[in-house]
Formats: C-alpha cells, sequence, structure tokens
C-alpha cells in the first residue's frame, strides 16, 4: 500500500490570509453632533472648549472613528481639531465612519507585507473569514502582490479560483 501524500501542505502555494492582518481591539465611532450648536452648526469658541474638556478615558487604546451623525457642514478644522484631541488616548483616529477605520487599518497592516517572501510564487488568498475583512483589502492585496507573484488564487489552496497568472516570456 502506497503512502498517502498531501500534495497541498508540499505544494510551494503560499496562502494569505486577510484576516490575519485584521488589527484586534476596540472600535468606536465619536459622533460630533453633541458638541453643534442646535445641533447644526459648529461655533468655534464653544466647539473648543468641548473638545478641550472630553473625558479621553473612553477612547484610552481604542481605534476611533470621527464623524457626524446629522446633516451638518462640518469644517474641516473641527475634524482635525477633534483628530488632535483624541491621539492622546487612543490608540488610532481615522476621520470617518468605522468603514473607514477598517480600510485605514487594513492598508496600514498590508504595508506590512513581505513582498519578496511572494516572489514567483503561486499565491491562494484565504476566501473565508470571522472576521470582517473589507473588500478594499482584497483590492489593495491584488495592487500589492501582482508585480511580483507567478498566480494569484482565490479560496482556499485545495480548492481556488484563478485571478491572474503572469503570461509567459516568449522567446526562452
Amino acid at each position: 500500500m502506497s503512502e498517502i501524500k498531501n500534495r497541498v501542505a508540499s505544494s510551494p502555494i503560499v496562502t494569505i490570509d486577510l484576516e490575519s492582518f485584521y488589527e484586534k481591539g476596540d472600535r468606536i465611532l465619536f459622533d460630533l453632533e453633541p458638541l453643534l450648536f442646535q445641533g447644526i452648526v459648529v461655533k468655534e469658541k464653544e466647539f473648543r472648549q468641548q473638545v478641550k474638556e472630553l473625558d479621553l478615558s473612553v477612547y484610552a487604546d481604542k481605534m476611533v472613528g470621527i464623524h457626524c451623525s446629522v446633516d451638518a457642514i462640518i469644517p474641516t478644522w473641527a475634524l482635525m481639531l477633534v483628530a488632535v484631541r483624541l491621539r492622546e488616548a487612543a490608540r488610532e483616529v481615522v476621520i470617518g465612519d468605522l468603514k473607514d477605520l477598517e480600510i485605514h487599518l487594513m492598508a496600514k497592516a498590508l504595508r506590512q507585507l513581505d513582498l519578496e517572501a511572494l516572489r514567483d510564487k503561486p499565491v491562494v488568498v484565504k476566501g473565508c473569514s470571522k472576521l470582517p475583512v473589507p473588500d478594499y483589502a482584497y483590492g489593495e492585496l491584488v495592487r500589492l502582490v501582482l508585480p511580483v507573484v507567478k498566480s494569484l488564487m482565490f479560496g482556499e489552496a485545495c480548492s481556488t479560483v484563478p485571478v491572474y497568472k503572469r503570461p509567459k516570456v516568449q522567446g526562452n
């Protein structure tokens, strides 16, 4: 009787699990609405005072998205002022909603990807994840790895969907 070989385990395929790039930690939104005069406008002096008096313990070591839940015209400096204040306590601060925060966190994590380790290799991007991986991450991964990989697939190593295969160079 012949030995059973795990061809997937012995193949040169590199698997990238985008879930492994997911930064663990609490994500919260900072809503500007309570700081607005009559819920619709920024009055600079009062706004600055309210930002100065924020209880930063709520944001300690959290990842924070700054947004406004009401339809108001928010000057850019006001968003920046809140971001500066929250940076005193928060781990990450993004001007935007939770989706924008996830995109920022994933982009930051993907910049750490060792592209040389993927050079000329077949790569599979793992398809299933328990954590929320934004669609942005898949597009950014394609942008990063396409210049170096031999091929790119999606799914699991034993069942993949081909996405890209480097064209063979003519004349070799």
